[in-house]
C-alpha cells in the first residue's frame, strides 16, 4: 500500500514539472516590442508553414463570422503577397518554421476577460490596446522561436456604438504588419529563399 502512495506522489510531481523558456528583446526592431528565444537557430529553416490567424474581440463585440472571414482574408492575402519569395508548405517538418499571427482588440474589453488568456499573450496584450501579435515556432516541437508585438497601426472595427468597420484601415494594418514580417524574415532566413 505504501509503494502504491509513494508511486501515485512521483508520478503526480512529474506531471506537475513546468517548463520555461528563455527569450531576449530585441532592441533594434521595427515593432514595439520584439522577442527572440535564447535558443533559436533560424538557419535551419528553408520553409513557412502558416497557421490559421487567431483573432480576440471582446465578448461583446458586434463583429459577424462573415467579418471575421474578412478580416482574415485580408490579413493572408497581404502576408503572402510579401511571402512570395519564400516557400510555403502545408506540413511541419524538420525544416520548417511554423508562423501564426494573431489579431488581439482588448480596446473595449475588461480586464475580467484577459485571464483566459495566455500568460505570455496577457504580458504584450493589455486593456485598451490593439495589438498585432505574430509568433515563429518549430513545427515540430512548437517551441516559439521568436515572438513580435506591434499596435502603431490600429484598423477601425465595428464596435457596439455604432462604429462600422473601416475595410481600408484594415487593409492599411495588414499590408504594413506583412512589411513588418518580410523584413524581418529577410534578415534572419537568408537560406530559406
Amino acid at each position: 500500500m505504501l509503494l502504491a502512495i509513494l508511486a501515485i506522489s512521483v508520478g503526480m510531481s512529474a506531471c506537475t514539472t513546468v517548463e520555461t523558456q528563455s527569450f531576449r528583446v530585441n532592441k533594434n526592431a521595427s515593432v514595439e516590442s520584439a522577442q527572440i528565444s535564447t535558443g533559436a537557430d533560424f538557419s535551419k529553416y528553408r520553409r513557412l508553414l502558416a497557421e490559421d490567424m487567431g483573432i480576440f474581440f471582446p465578448q461583446n463585440s458586434p463583429s459577424t463570422p462573415e467579418d471575421m472571414r474578412r478580416i482574415r482574408q485580408i490579413f493572408r492575402s497581404a502576408f503572402l503577397s510579401q511571402l512570395s519569395e519564400y516557400e510555403i508548405v502545408q506540413e511541419s517538418a524538420p525544416d520548417t518554421m511554423a508562423v501564426q499571427a494573431s489579431l488581439i482588440d482588448l480596446r473595449h474589453s475588461s480586464s475580467e476577460q484577459i485571464p483566459g488568456m495566455r500568460r505570455d499573450v496577457r504580458e504584450i496584450a493589455t486593456p485598451g490596446s490593439l495589438v498585432f501579435l505574430m509568433e515563429l515556432k518549430d513545427s515540430q516541437s512548437g517551441a516559439v522561436l521568436a515572438r513580435a508585438a506591434d499596435s502603431a497601426t490600429t484598423p477601425v472595427f465595428q464596435t457596439t456604438n455604432g462604429t462600422a468597420t473601416d475595410w481600408n484601415s484594415v487593409q492599411q494594418a495588414a499590408d504594413r504588419w506583412a512589411v513588418l514580417f518580410r523584413e524581418f524574415l529577410d534578415a534572419n532566413l537568408a537560406g530559406a529563399r
